[in-house]
Protein backbone atom coordinates (compact mmCIF):
# COMPACT_ATOMS: atom_id res chain seq x y z
CA UNK A 1 0.00 0.00 0.00
CA UNK A 2 1.29 3.67 -0.69
CA UNK A 3 0.46 6.98 0.55
CA UNK A 4 1.29 10.69 0.36
CA UNK A 5 3.76 11.79 2.46
CA UNK A 6 2.64 15.44 4.68
CA UNK A 7 1.18 16.86 7.47
CA UNK A 8 -2.77 17.92 7.79
CA UNK A 9 -2.89 20.90 9.76
CA UNK A 10 -6.29 22.09 11.20
CA UNK A 11 -7.67 24.30 14.35
CA UNK A 12 -6.86 23.45 17.56
CA UNK A 13 -9.81 22.14 19.60
CA UNK A 14 -11.81 25.06 21.36
CA UNK A 15 -12.64 21.99 24.06
CA UNK A 16 -8.54 21.14 24.38
CA UNK A 17 -8.04 24.89 24.73
CA UNK A 18 -10.43 25.02 27.88
CA UNK A 19 -8.24 21.12 29.13
CA UNK A 20 -4.89 22.88 28.51
CA UNK A 21 -5.94 25.98 30.58
CA UNK A 22 -7.52 24.54 33.21
CA UNK A 23 -4.14 22.20 33.94
CA UNK A 24 -2.14 25.57 33.80
CA UNK A 25 -5.02 26.67 36.37
CA UNK A 26 -3.87 23.80 38.49
CA UNK A 27 0.10 24.16 38.59
CA UNK A 28 -0.02 25.55 42.11
CA UNK A 29 -1.33 22.06 43.40
CA UNK A 30 0.78 19.56 44.78
CA UNK A 31 -0.91 16.20 43.64
CA UNK A 32 -0.96 13.45 46.36
CA UNK A 33 -1.81 10.32 44.27
CA UNK A 34 -4.09 7.43 45.69
CA UNK A 35 -4.31 3.97 43.33
CA UNK A 36 -7.20 1.60 44.64
CA UNK A 37 -8.24 -1.80 43.50
CA UNK A 38 -11.51 -2.06 44.10
CA UNK A 39 -14.40 -5.19 44.58
CA UNK A 40 -16.79 -4.31 42.73
CA UNK A 41 -18.87 -7.37 41.90
CA UNK A 42 -21.37 -6.91 44.02
CA UNK A 43 -21.84 -3.49 43.23
CA UNK A 44 -21.94 -4.29 39.00
CA UNK A 45 -24.40 -7.34 40.00
CA UNK A 46 -27.13 -4.83 42.01
CA UNK A 47 -26.69 -2.24 38.83
CA UNK A 48 -27.87 -4.69 36.01
CA UNK A 49 -30.41 -6.09 37.83
CA UNK A 50 -32.38 -2.56 37.59
CA UNK A 51 -34.34 -2.25 34.07
CA UNK A 52 -33.14 0.33 32.98
CA UNK A 53 -29.81 -0.94 33.86
CA UNK A 54 -28.31 1.78 36.24
CA UNK A 55 -25.45 4.21 35.39
CA UNK A 56 -21.57 2.78 37.00
CA UNK A 57 -20.62 6.30 36.60
CA UNK A 58 -23.52 8.09 38.70
CA UNK A 59 -22.86 5.04 41.41
CA UNK A 60 -19.20 5.92 41.98
CA UNK A 61 -20.44 9.79 42.09
CA UNK A 62 -22.72 8.90 44.41
CA UNK A 63 -20.24 6.58 46.34
CA UNK A 64 -17.36 9.69 46.03
CA UNK A 65 -20.07 12.40 47.26
CA UNK A 66 -20.93 10.21 50.37
CA UNK A 67 -17.76 9.72 51.25
CA UNK A 68 -16.62 12.87 50.86
CA UNK A 69 -19.99 14.36 53.30
CA UNK A 70 -18.05 11.91 55.80
CA UNK A 71 -14.54 13.75 55.64
CA UNK A 72 -14.98 17.36 54.12
CA UNK A 73 -11.56 18.53 54.39
CA UNK A 74 -10.82 16.73 50.81
CA UNK A 75 -12.92 19.24 48.96
CA UNK A 76 -11.24 22.30 50.82
CA UNK A 77 -9.76 25.06 49.13
CA UNK A 78 -8.35 28.32 49.19
CA UNK A 79 -10.31 31.54 48.28
CA UNK A 80 -8.74 35.04 47.77
CA UNK A 81 -7.87 35.65 51.13
CA UNK A 82 -6.22 32.63 51.49
CA UNK A 83 -9.00 31.44 54.00
CA UNK A 84 -9.79 27.39 53.73
CA UNK A 85 -13.56 26.81 52.42
CA UNK A 86 -15.49 23.72 52.82
CA UNK A 87 -18.84 23.20 51.45
CA UNK A 88 -21.71 22.02 53.15
CA UNK A 89 -22.90 20.55 50.05
CA UNK A 90 -20.85 17.92 47.61
CA UNK A 91 -21.45 19.36 44.38
CA UNK A 92 -19.40 16.96 41.61
CA UNK A 93 -18.09 17.82 38.41
CA UNK A 94 -17.97 14.81 35.70
CA UNK A 95 -17.91 14.77 31.77
CA UNK A 96 -20.79 13.63 29.55
CA UNK A 97 -19.23 13.00 26.15
CA UNK A 98 -21.81 14.64 23.28
CA UNK A 99 -22.12 14.22 19.44
CA UNK A 100 -22.15 17.35 18.17
CA UNK A 101 -22.29 18.71 14.32
CA UNK A 102 -18.14 18.98 15.00
CA UNK A 103 -18.09 16.03 16.25
CA UNK A 104 -17.75 14.30 20.15
CA UNK A 105 -17.80 17.15 22.57
CA UNK A 106 -16.59 16.69 26.38
CA UNK A 107 -19.59 18.50 28.13
CA UNK A 108 -18.62 19.30 31.38
CA UNK A 109 -22.16 18.56 33.89
CA UNK A 110 -22.61 19.19 37.29
CA UNK A 111 -24.32 17.41 39.45
CA UNK A 112 -25.56 18.69 42.76
CA UNK A 113 -26.46 17.39 46.13
CA UNK A 114 -23.90 14.03 44.81
CA UNK A 115 -24.24 12.95 48.52
CA UNK A 116 -27.84 13.41 48.95
CA UNK A 117 -29.26 11.39 46.15
CA UNK A 118 -30.13 7.80 44.84
CA UNK A 119 -28.08 6.49 42.39
CA UNK A 120 -31.35 5.97 40.29
CA UNK A 121 -31.50 10.14 40.20
CA UNK A 122 -28.45 10.61 39.39
CA UNK A 123 -28.40 8.22 35.89
CA UNK A 124 -31.17 9.38 34.91
CA UNK A 125 -29.70 12.67 35.45
CA UNK A 126 -26.85 11.61 33.37
CA UNK A 127 -28.63 9.69 30.36
CA UNK A 128 -31.18 13.07 29.90
CA UNK A 129 -27.95 15.08 29.76
CA UNK A 130 -26.55 12.77 27.07
CA UNK A 131 -30.07 12.50 24.95
CA UNK A 132 -31.13 16.23 24.91
CA UNK A 133 -27.39 17.78 25.10
CA UNK A 134 -28.71 20.84 23.59
CA UNK A 135 -31.13 21.75 26.16
CA UNK A 136 -30.12 25.07 27.51
CA UNK A 137 -27.83 24.44 30.61
CA UNK A 138 -25.71 22.74 27.62
CA UNK A 139 -26.01 25.59 25.06
CA UNK A 140 -25.00 28.40 27.42
CA UNK A 141 -21.78 26.12 27.93
CA UNK A 142 -21.29 25.50 24.26
CA UNK A 143 -22.15 29.37 23.68
CA UNK A 144 -20.08 30.65 26.25
CA UNK A 145 -17.37 27.88 25.12
CA UNK A 146 -17.35 29.52 21.84
CA UNK A 147 -16.84 33.10 23.25
CA UNK A 148 -14.39 32.39 25.52
CA UNK A 149 -11.86 30.31 23.38
CA UNK A 150 -11.84 33.31 20.66
CA UNK A 151 -10.97 35.56 23.09
CA UNK A 152 -7.49 36.28 24.22
CA UNK A 153 -6.82 35.81 27.49
CA UNK A 154 -10.81 34.67 28.46
CA UNK A 155 -9.94 31.50 29.30
CA UNK A 156 -7.12 31.84 31.86
CA UNK A 157 -9.40 34.77 33.41
CA UNK A 158 -12.20 32.46 33.61
CA UNK A 159 -10.36 29.78 35.26
CA UNK A 160 -8.48 32.72 37.99
CA UNK A 161 -12.07 33.11 38.46
CA UNK A 162 -13.51 29.67 38.96
CA UNK A 163 -10.07 28.56 40.89
CA UNK A 164 -10.89 31.17 43.73
CA UNK A 165 -14.13 32.07 43.77
CA UNK A 166 -16.45 31.00 46.10
CA UNK A 167 -19.84 31.82 44.61
CA UNK A 168 -18.58 30.49 41.39
CA UNK A 169 -17.44 27.24 43.13
CA UNK A 170 -21.04 27.09 44.37
CA UNK A 171 -21.89 26.87 40.70
CA UNK A 172 -18.88 24.68 39.62
CA UNK A 173 -18.40 22.02 42.13
CA UNK A 174 -15.49 21.05 43.99
CA UNK A 175 -14.98 17.58 42.82
CA UNK A 176 -14.18 16.03 39.81
CA UNK A 177 -14.80 12.62 38.63
CA UNK A 178 -14.17 11.11 34.88
CA UNK A 179 -14.04 7.63 33.62
CA UNK A 180 -12.01 6.43 31.18
CA UNK A 181 -12.37 3.11 31.75
CA UNK A 182 -15.15 2.18 28.77
CA UNK A 183 -13.00 3.90 26.19
CA UNK A 184 -10.06 1.02 27.10
CA UNK A 185 -10.19 -2.84 27.33
CA UNK A 186 -8.60 -3.98 30.40
CA UNK A 187 -7.79 -2.18 33.20
CA UNK A 188 -5.24 0.27 34.20
CA UNK A 189 -4.85 3.53 36.16
CA UNK A 190 -4.79 6.84 34.68
CA UNK A 191 -2.87 9.60 36.55
CA UNK A 192 -3.67 13.23 35.45
CA UNK A 193 -2.86 16.23 36.86
CA UNK A 194 -5.14 18.72 39.35
CA UNK A 195 -6.96 21.06 37.20
CA UNK A 196 -9.45 23.00 39.57
CA UNK A 197 -10.30 20.48 42.17
CA UNK A 198 -9.25 19.96 45.10
CA UNK A 199 -10.01 16.16 44.60
CA UNK A 200 -10.26 14.14 41.93
CA UNK A 201 -11.36 10.46 40.93
CA UNK A 202 -10.59 8.96 37.90
CA UNK A 203 -12.64 5.55 37.07
CA UNK A 204 -10.35 2.83 35.25
CA UNK A 205 -11.71 -0.26 33.55
CA UNK A 206 -12.98 -3.20 34.83
CA UNK A 207 -11.14 -6.77 34.93
CA UNK A 208 -11.77 -10.44 36.47
CA UNK A 209 -9.00 -10.90 39.18
CA UNK A 210 -8.00 -13.68 42.05
CA UNK A 211 -9.07 -12.25 45.06
CA UNK A 212 -8.89 -13.54 48.61
CA UNK A 213 -12.55 -13.64 50.03
CA UNK A 214 -12.70 -14.86 53.81
CA UNK A 215 -10.00 -18.75 53.59
CA UNK A 216 -10.85 -19.00 49.74
CA UNK A 217 -9.82 -17.66 46.60
CA UNK A 218 -12.48 -16.71 44.07
CA UNK A 219 -12.21 -14.89 40.59
CA UNK A 220 -13.69 -11.50 41.31
CA UNK A 221 -14.49 -7.93 39.09
CA UNK A 222 -12.28 -5.11 40.16
CA UNK A 223 -12.12 -2.00 39.00
CA UNK A 224 -8.77 0.38 39.36
CA UNK A 225 -9.56 3.83 41.02
CA UNK A 226 -7.28 6.56 40.61
CA UNK A 227 -7.44 9.29 43.81
CA UNK A 228 -5.69 12.29 43.29
CA UNK A 229 -5.78 15.40 45.94
CA UNK A 230 -4.23 18.61 46.63
CA UNK A 231 -1.35 17.69 49.24
CA UNK A 232 -1.74 21.82 50.25
CA UNK A 233 -4.65 22.05 51.50
CA UNK A 234 -5.11 17.71 52.58
CA UNK A 235 -2.72 15.82 54.63
CA UNK A 236 -2.18 12.55 54.09
CA UNK A 237 -4.16 11.08 57.13
CA UNK A 238 -7.53 12.69 56.10
CA UNK A 239 -6.74 11.26 52.54
CA UNK A 240 -6.14 7.59 53.78
CA UNK A 241 -9.33 7.94 55.98
CA UNK A 242 -10.86 9.37 52.75
CA UNK A 243 -9.77 6.36 50.62
CA UNK A 244 -10.85 4.16 53.41
CA UNK A 245 -14.19 5.57 53.31
CA UNK A 246 -14.53 5.37 49.63
CA UNK A 247 -13.78 1.65 49.20
CA UNK A 248 -16.30 0.48 51.70
CA UNK A 249 -18.83 2.81 50.26
CA UNK A 250 -17.76 1.32 46.73
CA UNK A 251 -16.84 -2.97 47.52
CA UNK A 252 -19.73 -2.87 49.87
CA UNK A 253 -22.52 -1.52 47.66
CA UNK A 254 -24.68 0.05 50.51
CA UNK A 255 -25.93 2.62 48.15
CA UNK A 256 -28.02 0.38 46.35
CA UNK A 257 -29.31 -2.01 49.12
CA UNK A 258 -31.25 1.05 50.51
Amino acid sequence: MTRARGVDIRPFPSSRRLVTTALRAGKRAVAMHGLLELDVTDATDLLARRDPALSFTAFVVAAVARAVAAHPEVHAYRNWRGQLVMHRHIDVSTIVEITTPKGLFPLVHTIRDADTRAVDDLSAELRQVKSAPFQRHARVTRVLTAIVTHVPGAIRAMYALLSRSTRVRQRSGTVTVTAVGMFADGGGFAIAPLSLMSLQVVVGGITDRPRAIQDTIEIRRVLDLTISIDHNVVDGAPAARFGATLRHEIETARILRT
